[in-house]
């Protein structure tokens, strides 16, 4: 049961909002007691841990099998990106500027997690793509790989790319595109352009 909650509750934090479900919202749409999920989570600070842990998880696993799959460097950069963006339902309500807000301890934790689990992954894509041509060989990886972070991070702020403005889908799939430009050799840039002719 515990399972259930944390993945009918991911869905609507999600769809609707940290701030917005309560936990009534949530056991009215389980069709289960309050009492239920109380058996399960003290409170409704605890509930939102135990989801946003999960969808961290999730997402991990997920970027993890990717890498596995071995992609060229920019290839895998944009599955990364397809993967990431349908597990957060196109953040119509802006979970993460929600939790910033009201949940800050837990984003704070999260972002530091979010930060160790991309920087490894980043600097490996970034390493891979200078050894196959694709990267510039003078860029300095561990700037680079916290500078897309940064980027990452700071297209989700609400008051500087509002989401009425900025849909998220086309802030992340621009943003790649500059941070791929901006370190890409000729040979990279030719993949790049493929890519998007794709999309």
């Amino acid at each position: 049961m515990k399972e259930k909650i944390i993945e009918k509750a991911n869905d609507m934090f999600l769809n609707l909002g940290f701030k917005s479900v309560t936990m009534d919202d949530l056991a009215s749409e389980m069709g289960i007691s309050k009492k239920t999920i109380y058996a399960h989570f003290q409170n409704k600070t605890k509930l939102v841990e135990a989801t946003t842990d999960h969808l961290f998880c999730t997402i991990s696993d997920g970027i993890d099998a990717i890498l596995e799959e071995n992609k060229e460097p920019i290839e895998e950069l944009y599955a990364i990106k397809a993967f990431v963006m349908y597990h957060l339902k196109d953040e119509k309500t802006s979970p993460q500027y929600q939790l910033q807000k009201y949940y800050p301890k837990i984003h704070n934790t999260l972002k530091v997690k979010q930060f160790e689990a991309m920087q490894e992954c980043v600097i490996e894509n970034l390493e891979r793509g200078i050894k196959k041509g694709v990267f510039r060989e003078n860029i300095d990886v561990e700037i680079i790989s916290r500078l897309y972070f940064m980027g990452m991070s700071g297209i989700k702020d609400q008051e500087m790319f509002p989401r009425q403005v900025f849909p998220v889908s086309k802030l992340m799939t621009d943003y790649l595109e500059y941070h791929i430009r901006g370190i890409a050799t000729e040979k990279g840039l030719e993949i790049l352009n493929k890519l998007i002719k794709e999309q």
